[in-house]
């Protein structure tokens, strides 16, 4: 039996308080059942809406097995590499610090990204999975004097997706739609994600290829947020995704 989808929810989202507190309900579209959580008896009050602090983390660590000889991430596409266009899209939105997480041909990648304001953290573990890379970009995160309220999560060999995506993900979760969110073309859940900070401890815990997918199978508090960018579900993996 297939897991359990989070509910899917569309724009524009509505919160009657200036201050969420992290209650979301809604009705799964698979299904037609709804649910309500609260994301824990002792979840402190999210933010003002307008004024939570919300990062990007870009994973751009891994190898590129099945893209053949070169490394994917530095493939060109409409005269950059597909690396800095899924940088430009975190830059160019409202989330900061940007945070890109680098392993495998870590110096050229960087090269790539010269001139974007990102900062670059180091996984000497990027082969023992794309977990590995999660953890060391909430790390960084989690660890630094500011506090960040949440991370919105991207992979550096989806290139398509738009900014407005990224906007659409950071409304969904300031206006309470919950707290462990992905983007969802046409029903179906894709990348980037968002976690809230209460996720990080677990983020940084996780282990193998996974990534955070079991957090947003198994939250309560999670949903998918509907947003008309095909870019969420368009990856990269063989030279022929490009054309």
């Amino acid at each position: 039996m297939p897991p359990r989808e989070p509910p899917l929810v569309e724009p524009p989202f509505e919160t009657g308080d200036d201050t969420v507190s992290g209650r979301s309900e809604q009705t799964d579209q698979s299904s037609g059942q709804t649910h309500q959580s609260t994301g824990g008896a002792d979840q402190p009050e999210r933010p003002a809406r307008g004024s939570a602090r919300i990062a990007g983390v870009l994973l751009a660590a891994g190898t590129s097995d099945r893209f053949g000889e070169r490394n994917k991430l530095l493939a060109s596409h409409d005269g950059a590499p597909l690396v800095r266009h899924a940088a430009a899209t975190l830059v160019d939105s409202t989330v900061d610090p940007v945070v890109v997480v680098v392993g495998y041909e870590s110096e050229r990648v960087v090269d790539a990204l010269d001139g974007l304001d990102v900062e670059i953290v180091h996984n000497p573990r990027y082969a023992n999975g794309q977990a590995s890379s999660v953890r060391a970009g909430i790390r960084a995160l989690r660890d630094r004097p500011e506090q960040v309220d949440a991370a919105v999560v991207a992979l550096g060999d989806m290139p398509f997706v738009d900014v407005a995506t990224i906007e659409t993900l950071c409304e969904a979760y300031e206006s309470g739609v919950g707290d462990a969110l992905a983007a969802a073309y046409e029903g179906t859940r894709g990348n980037p994600v968002l976690f809230d900070r209460r996720f990080f401890d677990d983020l940084v815990d996780v282990a193998g290829d996974v990534g955070g997918r079991e957090i947003l199978l198994d939250s309560d508090d999670s949903a998918r947020v509907a947003v008309p960018d095909s870019g969420v579900r368009r990856d990269v993996d063989e030279p022929s995704d490009l054309s």
